[in-house]
């Protein structure tokens, strides 16, 4: 029988922005920094994982690239399930795919059967508690709803700025099989409790025409609906190729140059960690001027960041860049869902945010592929730095245009 709109949203209009939703967005916080391990723990294991198959860097950059499909995808699936039968659902189910994912990815006899491990259900799993809670906290806000995204999304940084040294301490004392074993019984253990604290649903019902209202449309900007999709794909994709390169390839660039992967994981904590005052600090700019601009400056500050990578290998000057990239690029993956909610009817939020990201997380995956085949040929990471620049390149122009025909239809 289908269920009404009482019974699926069944929350007073109160809650919205307050106490209730607050608490909400805590949860929220702490699920996207347990089940984001899926995204980072590859990164530090990497160069031994390659050194236990004997594999080439493209090859053993292939994990990544999976689990960044798998959340690519995952995030579309897991969305329309959110959209069925409630947030806990999905998430409930994401921590017995990552639990299951991590201990076969533990027991893998070789890098294929690693890297479908990861693709298939530690991507997945991960891909719960990311697109699928952004969607769900924006409903739970209205006027803060830039903020709460952008915090919501920190969650994925706070797992990058805490996993990776987890992991590098589990990693030397235990070896990296070991390792995937402890991960497989933390996320069930920590996931599933906190998914039981999200069985209500959120109270859009009672504020949908006023948000719609508010909201503006693609027509807005001189597009269809789908042509705008279009556009924020190919741009979301573009950005996270560029983004990809340093916080894929950070820890065996690291390994490459003679300081170790302790050096590398750090400097990747350190990324994330400094993305995380980026990422909050655009939910404040976005609240202001509107998720378009706030994707074109923290587009422009990531692409001066990885210049800044081509002037200098030095230890120091690395920590300084690594801190820099992370300060300027945090914002650029909330920009897009709060883009959508701001061009879109509400109704629509869960499928475009849920496309909005997958292209993020598809350039995410085709990046870390693309630098280990290019260091592969080169025996270098400046071709693959440039190839970053040139991607970044593509978005800025996407975004650039956007913003000037929706200025120059303002004065129509």
């Amino acid at each position: 029988m289908q269920q009404t709109s009482h019974d699926r949203y069944h929350s007073p209009a109160a809650d919205i922005d307050g106490r209730a939703a607050w608490l909400r967005l805590a949860v929220a916080l702490a699920l996207g920094t347990i089940g984001g391990v899926g995204m980072w723990s590859v990164v530090v294991v990497m160069p031994a994982v390659q050194a236990d198959f004997g594999v080439g860097r493209g090859e053993a950059s292939l994990p990544y690239t999976l689990a960044m499909l798998g959340f690519a995808g995952g995030g579309v699936l897991m969305g329309r399930i959110s959209d069925r039968f409630g947030i806990m659902a999905p998430v409930i189910g994401g921590s017995l795919l990552l639990g299951t994912g991590y201990a076969l990815a533990a027991a893998a006899p070789s890098i294929l059967v690693f890297a479908l491990a990861h693709g298939l259900l530690i991507g997945l799993g991960s891909a719960a508690v990311f697109g699928p809670l952004l969607a769900h906290v924006s409903f739970w806000f209205d006027r803060r709803r830039g903020i709460a995204v952008a915090i919501a999304a920190s969650g994925n940084y706070l797992a990058g700025a805490i996993w990776p040294q987890i992991v590098r301490f589990s990693l030397d004392s235990l070896g990296w099989r070991t390792t995937h074993l402890v991960i497989a019984v933390s996320v069930v253990v920590l996931m599933v409790p906190l998914a039981l604290l999200l069985r209500r649903r959120p109270p859009v019902a009672e504020v949908g025409a006023a948000a719609l209202a508010r909201s503006a449309s693609p027509a807005a900007l001189g597009l269809s609906p789908n042509m705008l999709t279009v556009l924020l794909a190919i741009a979301g994709i573009a950005c996270c190729v560029a983004m990809s390169m340093p916080q894929v390839h950070i820890v065996a660039y690291c390994a490459d140059l003679g300081y170790g992967v302790a050096r590398g994981s750090e400097m990747l904590s350190l990324m994330l960690a400094f993305g995380i005052i980026s990422r909050v600090a655009s939910g404040f700019v976005a609240d202001r001027i509107g998720g378009l601009a706030t994707l074109l400056l923290g587009s422009t500050l990531q692409g001066l960041a990885l210049v800044l990578f081509l002037t200098s290998d030095a230890l120091t000057p690395l920590y300084i860049f690594s801190i820099l990239f992370g300060l300027f690029q945090g914002g650029i993956v909330p920009s897009y869902a709060i883009i959508v909610r701001e061009y879109f009817a509400p109704g629509e939020a869960g499928t475009r945010v849920g496309i909005a990201l997958m292209a993020t997380l598809l350039g995410m995956a085709f990046g870390g592929w693309i630098s280990g085949v290019i260091y592969d040929i080169t025996r270098s990471y400046q071709a693959a730095f440039v190839n970053g620049i040139l991607w970044n390149l593509v978005n800025l122009a996407i975004v650039g245009w956007l913003l000037m025909r929706r200025e120059r239809l303002a004065k129509a």
